[in-house]
């Protein structure tokens, strides 16, 4: 197929087979990704978690820093280098004629994109808005309900800070109560958390907040049983999506939401700052949108996509991502991710003065967890990761959680985590933070 600019962009945003697109941004790529995922055809998923060739070959397709181990995937991922090629030559073109390329020729590929991540995300097309994040999403949501003095809703004290802070401003705004429940960390009984949610419903109850991956610690809420005994109780749900979408598979209707958005840019590794909302059809037309609409009552999903100019080319990107992602495949992809962190937790549970404030099972949790050592702050063991071994990740301090968020991603390497391991051994054979044994 020949491929002029036109059906370049066209592509990246879905209206061609993942290969066919490949070719149109490097053809050698393509074929070499081609032939990866080939040997990898009738192989078990444990056995192509861990076939180091395909994820190394994975890991050369990433841009990556040499003087960096980046363990911090769950911020946000890089993404792989034929993304940026299709966000670059997107915003190249749009440079030529910004006008013209970005209203009349990028933009008219949000359709197939549109249908492309509907497919990916299992909802119709007519149920999925393209933005930028996760906290748009939800804020769009938060602010958009029809909520009145006295309404309740029942949210958790590890739900995402931006999310909370909305709820509250709703609060101070709308005289609305809001009910907190406190989920310990780890937990790993659902009718124990399904009961916390239950609990804390009244008859005034309106909306069930759910963080289905809680930001913190990367353990998994039973996000579907707290939404299913919302729904008995006449409420509606709202899912926080933004680290388990194209993380670990399901769909979104698994999840029980009534709302639910993601950011693309965390586990699809799609452009920065790209994200998508998903409302049920029937429940479009009662929300507000979060920016002006000429027709704000109306049951087009579109009218939460009004948000004057912005990046068409990373947009259009997006698509580039979806295929990346399919074309290793949700399951492939999963096995991995718990086989990164099992490969490094298994090693650390020996350890003495370590702490966990993750699940390690399967069921609770995939590519995150966070630990922590007695005598050390989350802050101190990232300070020491950093500075002597150049791994970055992320110091937590929330509620009794204190320590460090590590999160691997596909590209993420076992010599890679080996020095992971060889950092925190060293540190909990320490008697304390070398700051510490100065003062003293």
């Amino acid at each position: 197929m020949s491929f002029n600019r036109r059906n370049f962009l066209l592509a990246t945003a879905g209206a061609f087979s993942s290969f066919e697109l490949f070719s149109a941004i490097d053809k050698n790529f393509a074929k070499q990704f081609e032939r990866q995922i080939n040997r990898l055809e009738g192989m078990s998923l444990e056995g192509s978690a861990s076939d180091d060739d395909f994820w190394n070959w994975v890991r050369s397709n990433y841009s990556l820093s040499t003087n960096l181990i980046n363990l911090n995937n769950g911020g946000v991922s890089p993404q792989p280098k034929v993304v940026q090629e299709a966000h670059i030559r997107n915003y190249q073109l749009c440079n030529e004629g910004p006008s013209y390329y970005m209203w009349r020729i990028l933009d008219q590929g949000r359709e197939a994109l549109r249908a492309k991540l509907a497919a990916l995300a299992g909802v119709l097309p007519e149920e999925l808005a393209i933005n930028r994040n996760s906290t748009e999403g939800l804020n769009s949501i938060i602010f958009g309900l029809n909520l009145k003095e006295g309404d309740e809703v029942v949210l958790s004290t590890f739900d995402y800070p931006n999310m909370m802070n909305a709820w509250r401003q709703r609060e101070r705004r709308d005289k609305i109560k809001l009910v907190w429940i406190n989920i310990p960390q780890p937990m790993e009984d659902d009718a124990a958390i399904v009961k916390l949610y239950e609990n804390a419903i009244t008859p005034r109850t309106k909306i069930v907040h759910i963080t289905h991956m809680i930001n913190w610690t990367g353990n998994i809420v039973p996000c579907r049983a707290i939404a299913d005994m919302a729904h008995r109780k006449g409420c509606e749900v709202i899912v926080d999506g933004a680290h388990s979408f194209a993380h670990f598979e399901h769909l979104i209707p698994d999840t029980g939401a009534d709302y639910f958005a993601t950011s693309l840019h965390k586990w699809l590794c799609a452009p920065f700052g790209s994200g998508l909302l998903y409302i049920k059809k029937e429940k479009i037309k009662s929300i507000w949108p979060l920016l002006s609409s000429q027709e704000p009552d109306s049951e087009d999903i579109r009218k939460f996509e009004v948000l004057g100019t912005r990046s068409f080319a990373s947009e259009m990107a997006i698509g580039t991502a979806v295929d990346f992602h399919n074309t290793i495949g949700i399951k492939r992809k999963e096995a991995r991710l718990r086989f990164l962190k099992e490969y490094w937790t298994e090693k650390i549970a020996v350890l003495p003065k370590r702490v966990f404030a993750s699940s390690i099972k399967p069921k609770y949790s995939c590519a995150i967890a966070n630990i922590g050592f007695e005598g050390w702050t989350a802050h101190q063991i990232e300070s020491r990761l950093l500075e002597k071994y150049k791994i970055h990740t992320v110091s937590i301090v929330h509620e009794k959680v204190n320590g460090i968020r590590v999160t691997p991603s596909t590209y993420t390497s076992i010599s890679d985590l080996d020095t992971l391991v060889k950092g925190l051994t060293e540190i909990s054979k320490m008697d304390g933070p070398p700051a510490n044994k100065e003062k003293n």
